[in-house]
């Protein structure tokens, strides 16, 4: 079931965002800290966009998530926001991240939390929304483009190994 996050699912959705951190796979243990990157990719947006963070409950608790912002003011409040702003971002300005664990991957549960991010997003007023995804990830941008997101063109110098993919909504 899709639902709204609550405040009760940190935990867990801190948990989905680590163990799919390193380009799709198990991130535990390779930085200082687990919370490393829930904290830049997750926490963020739980905590400020919580009205844009769904997850999709096993029954027992979050096993995937989708959340973002409407709002590409949202950007500008993470670690080094001119890495993430671009010329043509006013065409998708509503950004995301999606995650799940694997054994609810391939299922169309991705494709149902993007649908509910994307009703979301729509009725605030967003046009279009845009993700960055790690090259290496390749099963993500197969995903995306298959969502309907295609590439930007993004000049992002020391960004390497980043594809940007925007879609209208």
């Amino acid at each position: 079931m899709i639902r709204r996050y609550r405040e009760a699912d940190l935990g867990a959705v801190y948990d989905v965002c680590v163990r799919t951190a390193d380009a799709g796979a198990d991130a535990r243990g390779k930085y200082r800290g687990d919370d490393l990157m829930p904290d830049l990719f997750a926490g963020p947006y739980l905590f400020l966009e919580p009205d844009f963070a769904f997850v999709l409950d096993d029954g027992r608790r979050a096993v995937g998530y989708v959340v973002g912002t409407p709002d590409d003011e949202m950007i500008a409040l993470h670690y080094r926001p001119e890495r993430l702003l671009w010329p043509g971002l006013a065409e998708y300005p509503a950004h995301l991240h999606v995650d799940l664990l694997p054994p609810f991957q391939r299922a169309g549960h991705g494709r149902a939390l993007m649908g509910t991010f994307y009703a979301a997003a729509a009725r605030a007023g967003a046009a279009g929304v845009h993700v960055t995804v790690v090259a290496a990830n390749v099963r993500a941008v197969g995903f995306y483009r298959r969502l309907g997101f295609r590439p930007l063109e993004v000049a992002s110098p020391g960004e390497g190994g980043v594809v940007y993919l925007g879609r209208e909504l």
